[in-house]
């Protein structure tokens, strides 16, 4: 795993595709056993910007930062959390396209060998990271929609050798709409979702998680939307607190 310099400074590397290989002369490893990091356990979110769209809930037509279409203005300006919640609603903002930015907990598992599995506290949402054979387009259609996810390694000396480096590269489609903000800031059906995973230590041995996202939905944002959410290993259970999703 990659040592942390300055806590927060995202590694150029993340955003650089670097090719997944099979092992010579053998059959594909599953997602699994080729894991170079680990992310299983607990995690929780840690807010260190953008503190009043995190952890308030900002007024309807608060989008500051945000390039909106004017289709996609008047659908913020209208937002009325009252009404999602009388629709059955409320979850709109823990859709993948905005969910790790929502304080929560994680809890993830590997479901089967090439499924990890991610769990919110935070609106008792489920994401399933989908390797290789894994990837049957189920989920379409859902707030959490498909997520097609593989290794990315950084091998020594060629592309056989071993393996000093890695992460997670997602692709999410088909999601169903969503909000990027929990105040109606709206992403539709034919959102992308591009996320990074890569697992970070301090000087003290403490663990990170870093995701970086970017998502681009030409019907309602004018250029990429790009974030980056951070979480601190935990060390068990303890803090895992369940709860609905609340529209405001």
């Amino acid at each position: 795993m990659k040592k942390l310099t300055t806590l927060f400074v995202l590694p150029l590397a993340l955003l650089t595709a670097v090719a997944v290989h099979a092992q010579p002369g053998g059959q594909p490893q599953s997602a699994r056993d080729a894991a170079p990091i680990d992310l299983t356990g607990y995690w929780v979110s840690l807010v260190t910007e953008d503190w009043r769209f995190r952890m308030l809930t900002a007024p309807a037509g608060d989008y500051e930062g945000i390039g909106l279409t004017p289709r996609a203005r008047e659908i913020a300006d209208a937002w009325d959390p009252a009404a999602d919640t009388a629709t059955g609603e409320a979850c709109k903002a823990y859709g993948a396209g905005g969910l790790m930015r929502i304080p929560t907990r994680l809890h993830i598992t590997w479901d089967d060998d090439n499924v990890l599995q991610v769990d919110t506290d935070a609106g008792r949402q489920t994401r399933l990271l989908k390797f290789g054979p894994a990837q049957d387009g189920a989920g379409a259609g859902t707030l959490q929609g498909v997520t097609n996810a593989q290794w990315l390694l950084e091998r020594q000396g060629g592309r056989f050798g071993p393996v000093t480096w890695g992460s997670i590269e997602t692709v999410t489609t088909e999601m169903a709409p969503g909000y990027l903000r929990r105040n109606g800031v709206p992403y539709g059906t034919q959102a992308v979702l591009s996320e990074w995973w890569e697992l970070l230590v301090g000087g003290d041995g403490t663990e990170y998680l870093t995701v970086i996202s970017v998502l681009e939905d030409p019907e309602n944002l004018t250029q990429l939307y790009t974030t980056s959410a951070n979480f601190k290993r935990e060390p068990n259970n303890r803090n895992w607190d369940p709860a609905d999703c609340m529209a405001q």
